[in-house]
């Protein structure tokens, strides 16, 4: 009977240290063997067998991690005391570091994203700050990544959730804002008024000179027409008033060819083709000689 409980003893300490040397490390986990206090390997993920009563298991998650900087109050450099908080992400890189090298990693990289926080929007006046968050991300970043790079963590990203100003500041701000929306407002409004009267003016004043080109060329085209059809009816009235003069009055008569050009002219051409008689003002000493 003694025997049999022995076995049975035996056997159930044999089940039990089988099943404590088999684990299984998931495919996002790293298992670190720890053997009789020490670092022995690093077993990846599928089944692993440990010696019983001998080694241990770490595992290590080695997913990207979320962290939460928790609000704190921040003084800028123009003496605005406004509320920060971030959010960190990080993966670990090195497992057998981020479990060796770092007792809390959270507690490290929440106390030193608060202090440089503290430091950044410090050297920064509130207006900076609202302005460069991503200036604040990539400082902060690179801080903390290098700060956490002997523990085997890389920091992919931070990003400040908020900075909150004072009420009081917040509501002077957006009276601020407002006045300046109102001024960009009119002088908008003021550009446009003068981009239209600019171009009214210059469509007046090409309307002009199309009209001027227009009456220029139409005055053109009339002398042009009156050189054409005036210039020769002008000479025959010259010579004309020219004949009249000559051959008014007195009782001198002048014989003209019937063919000759002042014939036409004059409009004496006869019927039958006979030469007309005109009438010449007699010859008088006295005009001749008075000069």
């Amino acid at each position: 009977m003694f025997t049999v409980i022995v076995l049975v003893l035996i056997f159930l300490i044999a089940v039990a240290a089988l099943a404590f040397s088999v684990r299984v490390i998931k495919q996002y986990e790293k298992g670190l063997v720890i053997r009789l206090g020490r670092y022995d390997h690093t077993a990846d993920a599928g089944l692993v067998f440990l010696i019983p009563f001998i080694d241990g298991l770490v595992r290590v998650d080695m997913r990207e991690q979320v962290l939460n900087v928790l609000p704190q109050s921040v003084i800028t450099k123009d003496n605005v005391v406004v509320t920060v908080d971030a959010v960190i992400y990080y993966k670990v890189v090195d497992p057998v570091k981020a479990e060796f090298e770092i007792a809390n990693f959270t507690l490290a990289a929440t106390t030193l994203a608060q202090t440089n926080l503290r430091n950044l929007i410090g050297d920064k006046q509130l207006d900076e700050t609202l302005t460069a968050r991503d200036i604040i991300n990539t400082s902060l970043r690179e801080t903390l990544d290098e700060a956490t790079n002997p523990w085997g963590v890389k920091v992919t990203k931070v990003e400040l959730q908020k900075i909150d100003p004072p009420q009081d500041i917040t509501t002077a701000m957006s009276k601020q804002m407002k006045a300046e929306r109102e001024k960009r407002a009119n002088i908008l409004e003021a550009q446009g008024v003068r981009e239209a009267a600019i171009l009214k003016a210059d469509g007046e004043a090409q309307a002009r000179l199309l009209r001027a080109d227009a009456e220029a060329k139409s005055v053109e085209m009339v002398a042009q027409a009156a050189e054409k059809n005036f210039t020769e009816r002008a000479r025959e009235l010259r010579k004309l008033e020219v004949a009249e003069r000559v051959l008014a009055g007195g009782n001198t008569k002048y014989i003209i060819p019937a063919g000759a050009d002042i014939v036409n002219v004059l409009g004496l051409d006869s019927a039958n083709g006979a030469p007309a008689v005109l009438p010449v003002r007699p010859h008088r000493p006295s005009e001749s000689t008075g000069s």
